[in-house]
């Protein structure tokens, strides 16, 4: 790696790497890295958009710890930038538990045989730690602001990483140009996984998320102010932050947004997935949704 006239300048494909710790080796694009074509290969087929949304959202869910805190906004101003950051360091074990991959060391994982780094930011570059230069990485990188995430695999080379300051554990940054030229997308730009509070108005969370009136009419609310949006677990212990079994509660307000006209939907039974699948809903088996079902019969 070498600086010419102000830019950064790389060494490309078919060069040595700088990397003489761990011996001279060449530098290889994608598609002639064996390692590199294996690991890719074992990737795609599976589902990496989808099951990387899902650990995304669980990395997010764990970081604001709303059963304990009712926080449920990465965005908002009490979430510290530090807690924001430490979504990349969970989200590699939540990564792991979704691939049904296992921790082994020096790196995080091995697939198909070959050890594979883990790397996330919510930032705009990764941390590559020494152990991992010029292996095998899987670099995330999660635009909250965008509500988005993309994913690649790439070899990072020591030639294509920046050299940083002050770091003594021999961590470095990605070069933006490796990335966009040597390394290969897992898949492109995909949604984060919304939570459902975000689209409530000011006055509605304030509603829903009160501490008064009692809980089981604060979850009719919710549900009301929420009909037709799938709601998970993880909303209703939000919700029912700080008190005794909030999904016994939730079951209560059948009756009450019955009344509404309103049919509360869970997952969990097969009947009720059922009736939310003929309309085009798919319910997990811990979502729950509040449908205006008599609508549909009236126009039958």
């Amino acid at each position: 790696m070498s600086r010419g006239r102000g830019r950064l300048v790389l060494q490309g494909p078919g060069e040595v790497c700088t990397n003489t710790t761990a011996g001279e080796h060449p530098l290889r694009a994608p598609a002639e890295d064996a390692e590199a074509q294996a690991v890719l290969a074992w990737l795609r087929s599976h589902d990496a958009a989808g099951l990387y949304t899902g650990a995304i959202a669980n990395a997010i869910d764990y970081v604001l710890d709303g059963p304990r805190t009712g926080r449920y906004d990465l965005l908002a101003p009490d979430v510290h930038p530090g807690e924001k950051a430490s979504v990349g360091a969970k989200l590699e074990y939540e990564v792991l538990n979704s691939f049904g991959l296992p921790k082994v060391p020096p790196l995080d994982t091995r697939i198909s045989g070959i050890a594979v780094d883990i790397k996330a930011t919510v930032g705009a570059n990764w941390s590559i730690p020494a152990e991992g230069h010029c292996q095998l990485c899987v670099c995330t990188q999660i635009k909250i602001g965008q509500g988005v995430h993309k994913s690649w695999l790439v070899r990072a080379h020591r030639s294509w990483l920046y050299r940083g300051s002050g770091n003594r554990d021999g961590k470095r940054g990605l070069a933006v140009e490796a990335r966009d030229r040597w390394s290969t997308p897992l898949y492109d730009w995909t949604p984060l996984r919304m939570n459902p509070l975000t689209l409530l108005t000011a006055e509605q969370a304030g509603q829903v998320l009160a501490k008064q009136p009692g809980q089981e009419l604060r979850f009719a609310m919710m549900f009301s102010f929420l009909e037709g949006h799938i709601i998970p677990r993880s909303v209703i212990s939000t919700v029912g932050a700080g008190n005794h079994d909030p999904v016994r509660r939730t079951r209560n307000v059948r009756k009450v947004l019955a009344r509404d006209g309103l049919t509360l939907l869970c997952g969990k039974f097969p009947d009720q997935r059922d009736i939310a699948a003929a309309h085009k809903i798919t319910l997990g088996p811990e979502d729950w949704i509040a449908l205006r079902l008599e609508e549909d019969r009236a126009d039958v």
